[in-house]
């Protein structure tokens, strides 16, 4: 399973370590995720995601999951 969120799109980001006598080394930058259960009230259907935690702080502070992808769309 890829680690994608499933609202947001999310993804790993590739970034460079730096050392002290500037070496570079190419690391992955995970993406913080959760699975949890989303209950829409407007269709009252309980759907499991697998969610970033800052799409989780953006469903909090929106209300629903429809009005959520009403405003952002099904990939954000």
């Amino acid at each position: 399973m890829s680690r994608v969120c499933d609202l947001t799109g999310k993804r790993r980001q590739v970034n460079n370590k730096v050392s002290h006598s500037n070496i570079k080394t190419k690391t992955l930058k995970q993406v913080n995720l959760h699975t949890k259960r989303v209950f829409d009230p407007e269709t009252g259907q309980t759907i499991k995601l697998r969610l970033s935690a800052k799409a989780i702080r953006s469903l909090d502070k929106i209300g629903s999951l429809s009005k959520f992808l009403r405003k952002y769309g099904p990939n954000a």
